[in-house]
C-alpha cells in the first residue's frame, strides 16, 4: 500500500469513529447515569425547600454553571477523540463556567449581603460538595472513559480530563438540587475545587486506558 492510499484509508476510518465515538459516548452516559442518580436519591435527596429555592437566581444560576461546564466539555472532548485534533480553538468553551461565575460574583456583590463573605465562601456544606461531586461523577466518569476508547486521542491524559470535567458536571448538576449553598462564591470555590479533582483522575485514568 503506497502513502496516498494509506492516508485515504486511515481519512476514512475517521470518518467512521467520529459518529461511532458520539453514540457510545452517549450510550454510555445514559447507562451510568442511573447509579449516579441512585447515589444522589440514597444519601442526598432534593433539598426540601426546592420550590422557594427556584425563586433565588442564585439557585437558578448553579445549574447553568455546571452544565456550561458539562455540555462543552463533551463536545470538545468528541473532538479530541480523532487523531489529529487540536485543542487550539476550542479550549475558551471551557471558559463559559468561569464567565457565568465572574457575572453572578459580580452581581452577588452589588447586592446587599444576606451573609458576611465568608460564611458565603465556606457554607454549611462544602465538606458535603467535596466528597458528593467526586462520588457521584465516578459512574459518569467510567462510562465517558469507555465511550473515549472508541476514538483515537493523541492525547490520552487531556482527554481523560475532559471525561473528568464532563462527569463532574453532570454530578454536580445533581448535587446543585441538594445544596443549600447558593451563592456564587461558595460555587466557585468548592464545585470547581470537586470539579478538578474528578478531572485529575480523569486523566489519570485516561492516560493509560484512552492510549492507543
Amino acid at each position: 500500500m503506497d502513502t496516498d492510499q494509506l492516508i485515504r484509508s486511515l481519512a476514512a476510518d475517521n470518518a467512521h469513529r467520529a459518529p461511532r465515538v458520539g453514540a457510545m459516548l452517549t450510550m454510555a452516559l445514559l447507562v451510568a447515569a442511573p447509579l449516579s442518580i441512585l447515589i444522589f436519591a440514597t444519601f442526598l435527596g432534593v433539598r426540601p425547600d426546592v420550590m422557594t429555592a427556584m425563586r433565588n437566581p442564585f439557585f437558578d444560576m448553579k445549574f447553568a454553571v455546571t452544565l456550561s461546564l458539562a455540555i462543552p466539555a463533551i463536545i470538545v472532548s468528541l473532538h479530541l477523540s480523532r487523531p489529529e485534533a487540536l485543542m487550539r480553538g476550542w479550549g475558551w468553551l471551557l471558559l463559559l463556567p468561569v464567565g457565568l461565575l465572574a457575572v453572578a460574583i459580580g452581581s452577588e456583590a452589588m447586592m446587599a449581603p444576606a451573609m458576611p463573605m465568608t460564611m458565603r465562601l465556606v457554607g454549611k456544606n462544602s465538606r458535603v460538595c467535596l466528597i458528593a461531586i467526586p462520588v457521584m461523577s465516578l459512574p459518569l466518569l467510567a462510562g465517558a472513559l469507555f465511550g473515549l476508547r472508541h476514538g483515537a486521542p493523541a492525547h490520552p491524559a487531556l482527554a481523560g480530563a475532559l471525561a473528568g470535567l464532563v462527569s463532574a458536571g453532570l454530578a454536580a448538576t445533581l448535587y446543585a438540587s441538594h445544596c443549600t449553598d447558593d451563592s456564587p462564591l461558595f460555587v466557585a470555590t468548592w464545585y470547581t475545587l470537586a470539579a478538578a479533582l474528578v478531572a485529575a483522575v480523569g486523566a489519570l485514568v485516561g492516560s493509560k486506558v484512552l492510549r492507543y
